[in-house]
């Protein structure tokens, strides 16, 4: 699962504290996003999230163009489901596959009530602590919709199916990029990483429900970029 690969520990980087909510969420968003290997493009990916009454839904669609096409024809899903609370998004099931069986298909299942969070990759299964406000590498994304307006620093529990990390982040307000929606005025949120660890950033819009317009990982030396091309929100 390469494609779902390269931006995974990018989103390691776009979590979001267990505030209260600022708003309930949209009932749906549809987005799309093209995304970069080194300035060329390698693949598309379309996410829809549902809302409907105390439960959430968001699928992810990767897939490949160009010259990666001809080596990864089927594209990647990545499925985070859970409930709607007041402090956002409580992921109960995560999983990322390009079809039932994908050997390298990852599965987490969060135990609220237990406290224990089952994570499933190559094979394995793994039963670790879960600690209050985990999110998965796709519900947190759309948990950017309860940033809390002024927050400068925050840290999060975060699974990508792989593995537990927690993370520490900075905000940074009043960023103008341009996107291929127009410029935006945006939250800038960069991971805090050592020298030789790899660097991580998201911009998300005010204007759009705190939605991600851009997402940068610099991984080895190789520049990954996920940008907007499409956003549907119906309140």
């Amino acid at each position: 699962m390469r494609l779902a690969s390269i931006f995974s520990a990018a989103l390691l980087a776009l979590a979001v504290p267990c505030a209260a909510a600022a708003s309930s969420p949209p009932q749906s968003v549809s987005a799309s996003y093209d995304l970069f290997r080194n300035g060329v493009q390698v693949a598309v990916m379309n996410e829809t999230f549902e809302a409907k009454g105390d439960q959430y839904r968001i699928v992810s669609d990767t897939r490949a163009v160009g010259l990666l096409a001809l080596f990864q024809r089927q594209p990647v899903r990545v499925v985070s489901a859970g409930r709607l609370t007041a402090s956002g998004l409580q992921p109960l099931h995560f999983e990322g596959k390009r079809s039932e069986d994908d050997a390298r298909r990852v599965r987490g299942e969060f135990d609220w009530e237990a406290g224990q969070l089952t994570i499933e990759h190559g094979g394995q299964t793994e039963k670790l602590p879960l600690p209050r406000g985990t999110q998965d590498r796709l519900s947190l994304l759309y948990q950017l919709m309860f940033l809390v307006p002024g927050k400068q620093q925050m840290e999060i529990a975060m699974t990508n199916g792989r593995k537990l990390g927690h993370y520490q982040y900075t905000v940074q307000p009043g960023t103008d990029i341009d996107t291929p929606l127009g410029r935006m005025t945006t939250l800038h949120v960069v991971r805090q990483h050592k020298p030789d660890e790899n660097g991580a950033e998201v911009w998300v819009s005010p204007q759009h429900r705190f939605l991600p317009v851009k997402v940068l990982l610099d991984e080895d030396g190789t520049r990954y970029e996920q940008v907007i091309t499409r956003l549907e929100i119906i309140p």
